[in-house]
């Protein structure tokens, strides 16, 4: 069998599993809203603070923005996957926890159609739910205790492809339209301390809908070595097709009594999300970005309630250094990244459990590294990307639980020359 066709099985193979993966987390902050979001960040981005707006690269694919699909090299087929680990430590009220968890973050491959043409298809997460934490307080004038268990599981994802058009010389456009779909399920269960029935308040969010991005970018040369890359994105924001079931189940531990059960539909929505970028190029050894996004979340509804959510910005900073990348050096060939960036949170928090009141979520910075490893793989120009990213969660209310995260990703390109015409003499 030749090498393309163990490619493609492993390919095919890959994505089989991934269409039943969920990534992992293990946040309080996941409960509120639609979870923990993803930026449709791939490793060697990541390193560089999650920039993507205005970067091009023949190495590495780039749907941040699918105007870089034209940046292919027109004799290559790409194929990119990423996974991370994290470890959390969470804090609130002077108690410590600490949590790990592993994902799988993404599937791409990336080709050319034509000179003018790159297509792109791809597999990623678009938010994660993942919590299990419990409180207990006293029932008032009794000396009986409720502990309630609250617990979430499950996520959004995005099956994505992808054209890039070059319509002059630097100036390239590009469009993502993919398939949004997912489950997350909600609990909330209120025991006890005197063995009397308990209750299972519940909710389930089932999404299937459409998403589409656009992009624009365009590089304009300042001499033969230097040049500066525009990039600017938009994606559409819309009403999802969704449906929501909440429901109240009363159980004494061996039977169950479900009341209140209801439905809505199309109670969730996803923003509008605007986004520029300026990249720095100087040959082909150093970038320089700095990235901002904008994402509508005020004007999105929570279970058919407005007002329920903030606006999130975005600011990226990276910076990217290849020696050289044909040297014979080795330690000249490895690409340098870093990076850093600040999330604004998009999510409430209602202070009391009524809800007449609520607190920001978390404000979220990071500070990215990374290294790109060339490799030789089955004569395949590969190149093992590790990023290392530190992130603090900060809430606006002392109250609330801070959280500092470590992650490790780990992501591998395959670049193969499929299409180049070898000559035997």
């Amino acid at each position: 069998m030749s090498n393309k066709k163990i490619l493609f099985s492993v390919i095919f193979a890959i994505a089989y599993m991934c269409t039943f993966a969920q990534s992992s987390t293990n946040s309080p902050y996941t409960r509120f809203g639609f979870g923990d979001l993803s930026d449709q960040v791939f490793t060697s981005n990541a390193a560089m603070g999650g920039v993507g707006n205005a970067l091009r690269s023949s190495r590495h694919i780039n749907p941040m923005n699918p105007a870089s699909y034209t940046s292919v090299d027109s004799l290559s087929f790409m194929f990119d996957i990423g996974f991370s680990m994290k470890s959390s430590n969470y804090e609130e009220n002077g108690i410590k926890a600490n949590a790990r968890n592993s994902s799988f973050d993404y599937l791409a491959i990336q080709f050319r159609l034509h000179p003018r043409l790159g297509m792109a298809i791809g597999f990623t997460p678009y938010s994660t739910v993942g919590y299990n934490f419990s409180s207990t307080n006293s029932v008032s004038n009794s000396s009986t205790t409720v502990t309630n268990q609250f617990t979430g599981d499950g996520g959004t994802n995005y099956v994505f492809a992808g054209l890039g058009y070059k319509i002059l010389k630097n100036l390239s456009f590009g469009a993502n339209i993919g398939y949004l779909y997912g489950n997350q399920e909600y609990s909330t269960t209120a025991t006890l301390s005197n063995n009397g029935d308990y209750t299972i308040n519940y909710r389930n969010l089932n999404v299937k809908s459409y998403k589409l991005d656009l992009g624009l970018q365009y590089t304009q040369p300042l001499d033969k070595n230097n040049s500066i890359t525009l990039g600017l994105t938009y994606g559409l924001g819309h009403k999802l097709n969704s449906t929501e079931v909440t429901g109240t189940q009363v159980t004494d531990g061996s039977s169950y009594s479900s009341t209140n059960e209801k439905t809505d539909y199309d109670g969730y929505g996803i923003p509008s999300t605007y986004g520029a970028g300026l990249a720095y190029q100087f040959k082909n050894n150093l970038t320089v970005c700095l990235d901002y996004t904008l994402q509508e979340w005020s004007k999105v509804k929570l279970s058919n309630v407005a007002g329920m959510y903030n606006n999130r910005s975005k600011i990226a900073a990276g910076v990217e250094y290849t020696p050289d990348h044909i040297g014979r050096n080795f330690f000249k060939r490895i690409s340098y990244r870093a990076g850093a960036y600040y999330n604004s949170p998009y999510i409430k928090i209602p202070n009391d459990v009524n809800g007449s009141s609520f607190s920001d979520g978390a404000k979220e910075i990071g500070v990215t590294a990374g290294l790109g490893f060339p490799l030789s793989l089955f004569q395949r120009k590969t190149v093992l990307s590790i990023t290392g990213q530190y992130v603090n969660l900060s809430p606006s209310n002392s109250n609330l639980m801070s959280e500092n995260r470590f992650v490790l990703k780990i992501g591998l390109t395959l670049n193969e020359p499929w299409f180049m015409k070898w000559r035997v003499n």
